[in-house]
């Protein structure tokens, strides 16, 4: 199905690079990058030279001419013997040093707070309650991207045989999950479940940490092999835990924003609490699946039933949009009829245009066919007639080319997965009103909603009435200035997404000339050479496989 300009990190709100042309709201509003949102300061002073330092050529010449002469001089006199066992042991205490340093070292830069006042409180901790949740889930995102980050050297050193590496990565791994469960308790309260996975994986890391310093001792390659699989399952468990409990602390917080939206009265309030959920989603599909099941989706669309809170219905239906990307999301949707809400608002052309645009985005993402399950098409379909009508108007009506894009986005999805739909669309005579948006660059601006057009297009010409109505409109004429479309950047989505346009474009042109009047009408406009020039010319086609075929299928029609 054709949803590109959703599916782009890239894009505002449009570009696919990855999709084959389907519709997803969720994944364009997330242009944020995990990585650059969770990089946290604190991972720079853990990892700063201190570490390095204590690994440092002095530290390893400890063992070296000193120890030599010491032993060569050895005389069998007693008092010998025991200067000789004295140095020795001050030797091993100050190679052992180094480690039993760093330990300290990670453990008093953890467990206290850096910051201007003395009684400025820990990372976890802030003041004001229009942060709170979200300065906390992100500040766990961050903290949880360390950790994270801890575990995997560890398992990349583990499986190389670096025990020393292994030791002080252990180490830190250890002080940072210390860390974080001291300050998010005394930050929340947390739950008892919670509570029993912190004890557990505490006692994971320090088990960790223990087993890892006694492979510092030995070079026996048995023990270490032996070791090294005990680590492994022990460091897979600590992986495991630390991500139940993080989820579980997640959670948490979620449960504190969603509550906030639900019991506030204030406009503004509401606003930037879904800002701060709306952000979360923007952290990956796994924190949408959290979102959803602690009840957002319910919470947003109890605010777009209410009228006192019409000018929130877009900033909700957004949130709700990016949250949809997951099953988990449109099965809470369903729950509480959204799709009924989502058509009330389509429908009703006194709303804001924002609002009607952001319920299309929602259309466009439950009926995107990246979701494996359809089941919620069953209550969709019972609205679609409704649904299809307001989104091919407000295709017609549209100030500007994202709402035309959503709008069309939605329509393009719902083509494919319903034939009803396209006869409908014939009937309220979308084939003029797609054309003539085409000619508005106003609305149709970008490769991405020439996508959305070829596709309903593509899908209407299957049915032979069609055909008529798009020779009146000059379609043909229009197909194949669509079969010409280039990227106007180097942008690795805009020029996927050209390709889509001009493969849709001769689909659309090989169905449409089944008609002899159609076909005679390609013929004259000089169809077949641009086809064959495509077919020879990789350039010509932004080199692109499928549009040759596409092309192919053209000529031969």
């Amino acid at each position: 199905m054709d949803t590109d300009r959703m599916a782009s990190p890239q894009s505002s709100r449009m570009a696919s690079p990855q999709s084959s042309g389907m519709a997803s709201p969720h994944s364009s509003r997330m242009a944020c990058p995990q990585s650059s949102r969770m990089a946290s300061p604190q991972s720079s002073r853990m990892a700063s030279p201190r570490s390095s330092r204590m690994a440092s050529p002095q530290s390893s010449s400890m063992a070296s001419p000193q120890s030599s002469r010491h032993s060569s001089s050895v005389s069998s006199s007693p008092m010998s013997r025991m200067h000789s066992l004295q140095v020795d042991s001050v030797q091993r205490w100050m190679e052992d040093l180094r480690h039993m340093t760093e330990v300290e070292c990670m453990c008093v830069l953890q467990a206290k707070a850096i910051g201007v006042e003395e009684d400025a409180q820990g990372e976890l901790i802030v003041a004001t309650r229009d942060h709170v949740a979200r300065d906390n889930l992100q500040t766990l995102l961050r903290r949880a991207l360390v950790v994270s980050t801890e575990l995997g050297k560890m398992f990349q050193r583990l499986e190389k045989g670096r025990w020393q590496r292994v030791h002080s990565t252990a180490v830190r791994a250890n002080c940072h999950v210390r860390s974080l469960v001291h300050e998010y308790s005394a930050a929340r309260n947390t739950p008892s479940e919670m509570q029993k996975y912190e004890t557990s994986l505490l006692e994971k890391c320090m088990e960790l940490t223990t087993i890892t310093e006694k492979c510092l001792h030995t070079e026996d390659e048995f023990f270490l092999k032996s070791m090294s699989e005990a680590i492994n399952g022990i460091l897979t468990d600590v992986s495991d835990s630390f991500s139940h409990m993080i989820d579980m602390a997640l959670a948490n917080e979620i449960q504190i924003l969603i509550r906030q939206i639900e019991s506030s009265d204030s406009v503004y309030t509401i606003s930037s609490d879904i800002s701060n959920l709306l952000s979360l989603t923007q952290d990956g599909p796994q924190l949408c699946r959290i979102i959803a099941k602690e009840g957002a989706v319910v919470a947003l669309f109890k605010i777009c039933r209410q009228d006192c809170f019409s000018d929130l219905y877009a900033h909700a239906l957004r949130a709700v949009a990016s949250i949809c990307c997951v099953e988990e999301g449109i099965i809470q949707l369903e729950k509480v009829d959204g799709i009924l809400c989502l058509a009330d608002i389509l429908t009703d052309e006194n709303r804001a245009e924002s609002a009607r645009a952001e319920a299309a985005a929602v259309v466009a993402q439950i009926t995107s066919p990246h979701h494996t399950s359809t089941q919620h098409l069953d209550s969709f379909l019972e609205s679609m007639e409704d649904i299809v009508t307001a989104l091919i108007k407000l295709c017609g009506s549209a100030s500007c080319g994202e709402v035309f894009l959503l709008a069309s986005a939605a329509l393009a999805n719902i083509t494919f997965f319903d034939s009803m739909a396209c006869e409908i669309l014939l009937q309220l005579n979308a084939i003029h009103i797609l054309l003539q948006a085409c000619k508005d660059r106003q609305r149709v601006d970008t490769p991405y909603s020439k996508d959305q057009v070829v596709t309903i297009l593509a899908n209407l010409s299957v049915l032979e009435q069609s055909a008529p109505e798009v020779l009146q409109e000059k379609g043909v004429e229009r197909l194949l200035q669509l079969l010409g479309e280039k990227p106007s950047s180097s942008s690795p989505s805009e020029g996927a997404a050209c390709e889509r346009v001009q493969q849709k474009a001769a689909v659309t042109l090989a169905r449409l000339s089944r008609d002899p009047d159609v076909a005679q009408t390609a013929i004259q406009l000089q169809a077949v050479p641009r086809l064959i020039e495509l077919c020879r010319s990789p350039a010509e086609r932004n080199n692109s496989d499928s549009v040759l075929v596409a092309c192919l299928v053209g000529i031969f029609k």
